[in-house]
C-alpha cells in the first residue's frame, strides 16, 4: 500500500496526454501493486503444490520487494536520462516476461530467481509511473491524476486479496496459483504496445546511474537476507554467520563508495550527507520499522487462516479485504488529521496501528477452528485503519526534512526504505514463527493451536517495532516542535 513519492521535475511533454494515456500508466501502478498482494492469498497454494520450507516462500516475497527496493533509484535516473515511455514499456515488457517466468517455474528456486527479477522489472516500470504523471500535468490535472493513482493503488491492494483469491480457488486452466503471474503476460504486453499513446520525456539535467553502489548495496542486502531467511532451517550453520559477516563488509564498502563518489563530485546512489539531519535519519529508522511489520503480518496471516484455519484463498481475502478498506478510508482521513493535531497525529495513527496488532494477537490466542476466522475482524479494521493513519502521512513528514533541491534523492531513499523494511520484516518474523511453529510440532499440538499460537508470539516484534516508530514520531515532533 505504499506509495513513493515523484521527484520535482521542470521538464514538459510535448504533446497533450490523452484518457488511454493516463489509463496505461495507472495500469502500471495497479500491477505492480496488484502482484504484491495477490501473492500473500496464493503462499499457501505455492507452498503445498511446490514443497517449499518458510524459509522459501518468505524468499519469493522478500526477493521481490528487495529488488525492487534497492533498484527504484536507479529506475527513475534511467528514465530521467534514456526516456520515461520507453523505460515505461521496457519496464512492462520485464514485468511480463518474468510473471511468465514465475508462473511457469518447477521449483521453488526458480520462482525465487523469477521474482528477483520481477521486482527488478518493476522498480523500471513504477518510477516512470509517478514521473510522467508529473510532466504530463498542470497543476490543477497533476492532483487530479496523483488522486487517481492513489485510488488505484488502493484499489490494487482489495482485488490482489479478494479477487486473488477468487482466481487461485476457482483453478482456472487447472494451473493454480500460476494463473495469478501468467495472466500478466497478456496485459503487459498490450500495455506495452498502448504505451505509445503517453507523450516521451527525459529530464534536461539527468545523472548517470551508480552502479558500483547499487551492485554493493545489493550484493550486501542479500547476504544478509539470506541467512536470516535460512538461519532456523539449517540450525544457524557457520555459512549462516559468514554470510553476514559478507554482508558487513559489502555494506561498509557500500558507505565508503558513496562517501567518496559524493567528494568526487559524482552522484552517488544515496547521498550521504542526507542523514546529517537528525530528523530525517529518525524519520528514515521510523519508515524501516513500520514497513517492516506490513508484509510480514501478511504473510504469516494468510498461514493462519488458510494452513492453519483451513479456509480458501477466497475466503482468506475476504476476511482481510476491511483492513484495506480501513487503509483507504483512513488515507484519505490522514492529511486532515495531521493539519489539525500536527506531527504528534502521526503518532497516534502509530499507536492506533499498534492496537490493532495487540488485538489481533489476542483474538489469535483464542483461535480453536475455522468458525472462529471472523472473529478476526474488528482486529483487521482496526488494525487497516491506524496503518492507513500512520503510513500514509508518514513519508510527506519525512521528506519535509530536507532542502526542495534534495526532494527526489530523498523521496528515491525513502522508497527504498520502505521495500528494504519489508524484505527484512519477513525474515524477522520469520524466525520467531517457524521455531514456535516447529517447536509446538514437536509436543504434538494440534495444527490449528499451532499456526495461532505462531502468529500470535511473532507478531509480537511487528507491536514492539510499532510501538518504537511511534516513541521516535514522538521525539521527532518535541525535537522539532510540529
Amino acid at each position: 500500500m505504499s506509495q513513493p513519492l515523484p521527484e520535482p521535475e521542470n521538464c514538459t511533454a510535448s504533446q497533450r496526454p490523452s484518457a488511454l494515456a493516463l489509463a496505461i500508466l495507472l495500469l502500471g501502478g495497479f500491477m505492480t501493486v496488484f502482484d504484491l498482494f495477490v501473492v500473500n492469498v496464493a503462499i499457501p497454494s505455492m507452498q503445498a503444490d511446490l514443497g517449499a520450507s518458510f524459509a522459501e516462500i518468505g524468499f519469493v516475497i522478500a526477493g521481490y520487494e528487495l529488488a525492487f527496493g534497492v533498484l527504484l533509484i536507479a529506475g527513475g535516473r534511467l528514465g530521467d536520462r534514456h526516456g520515461r515511455r520507453r523505460l515505461f514499456s521496457l519496464g512492462m515488457l520485464g514485468f511480463a516476461v518474468t510473471s511468465f517466468l514465475c508462473g511457469i517455474a518447477p521449483d521453488t528456486t526458480s520462482l525465487i530467481v523469477a521474482r528477483l527479477l520481477q521486482g527488478a522489472a518493476g522498480a523500471i516500470l513504477f518510477p516512470q509511473v509517478y514521473a510522467l504523471l508529473r510532466v504530463m500535468y498542470d497543476e490543477a490535472g497533476r492532483m487530479r491524476a496523483f488522486g487517481l493513482l492513489g485510488m488505484t493503488l488502493g484499489l490494487a491492494a482489495i482485488a490482489g486479496q479478494v479477487l486473488g483469491g477468487l482466481i487461485v480457488e476457482s483453478d482456472l486452466f487447472g494451473l493454480g496459483w500460476r494463473i495469478i503471474f501468467l495472466v500478466n503476460l497478456p496485459i503487459g504486453i498490450g500495455a506495452a504496445l498502448l504505451a505509445r499513446s503517453v507523450p516521451e520525456s527525459r529530464a534536461a539535467d539527468a545523472v548517470r546511474v551508480d552502479w558500483p553502489g547499487i551492485g554493493l548495496a545489493t550484493a550486501g542486502l542479500l547476504l544478509l537476507l539470506l541467512p536470516l531467511l535460512e538461519g532456523p532451517n539449517v540450525g544457524w550453520a557457520a555459512w549462516t554467520w559468514a554470510s553476514m559477516a559478507a554482508s558487513a563488509a559489502l555494506l561498509c564498502a557500500f558507505l565508503v563508495w558513496e562517501r567518496r563518489e559524493s567528494r568526487n563530485g559524482g552522484h552517488p546512489a544515496i547521498d550521504l550527507g542526507l542523514f546529517r539531519n537528525g530528523g530525517f535519519s529518525a524519520g528514515s529508522l521510523v519508515v524501516l520499522l513500520i514497513y517492516s511489520t506490513s508484509t510480514s503480518l501478511f504473510l504469516c496471516f494468510a498461514l493462519l487462516v488458510q494452513s492453519g484455519l483451513g479456509l480458501t484463498p477466497f475466503e482468506a481475502g475476504l476476511l482481510f479485504a476491511p483492513a484495506s478498506v480501513g487503509f483507504v478510508a483512513a488515507s484519505l482521513l490522514a492529511p486532515r488529521l495531521v493539519a489539525r493535531l500536527g506531527t504528534i497525529g502521526i503518532a497516534g495513527g502509530a499507536l492506533t496501528y499498534a492496537a490493532g496488532i495487540g488485538w489481533l494477537i489476542l483474538s489469535a490466542t483464542g483461535l480453536s477452528g475455522k468458525d472462529g476466522a471472523f472473529s478476526l475482524l474488528p482486529a483487521l479494521i482496526l488494525f487497516g485503519f491506524g496503518q492507513g493513519l500512520s503510513m500514509t502521512p508518514l513519508l510527506n513528514l519525512v521528506i519535509g526534512f530536507v532542502e526542495d533541491r534534495h526532494a527526489g534523492m530523498a523521496a528515491g531513499l525513502i522508497s527504498t526504505m520502505q521495500q528494504v523494511g519489508g524484505a527484512f520484516g519477513v525474515s524477522i518474523v520469520g524466525i520467531f514463527f517457524v521455531r514456535i511453529l516447529d517447536s509446538d510440532m514437536a509436543q504434538g499440538v494440534p495444527q490449528v493451536v499451532r499456526y495461532a499460537d505462531a502468529f500470535a508470539n511473532a507478531m509480537i516484534y511487528n507491536l514492539v517495532a510499532v510501538l518504537a516508530a511511534a516513541a521516535l514520531i514522538v521525539w521527532i515532533t518535541r525535537r522539532s516542535g510540529a
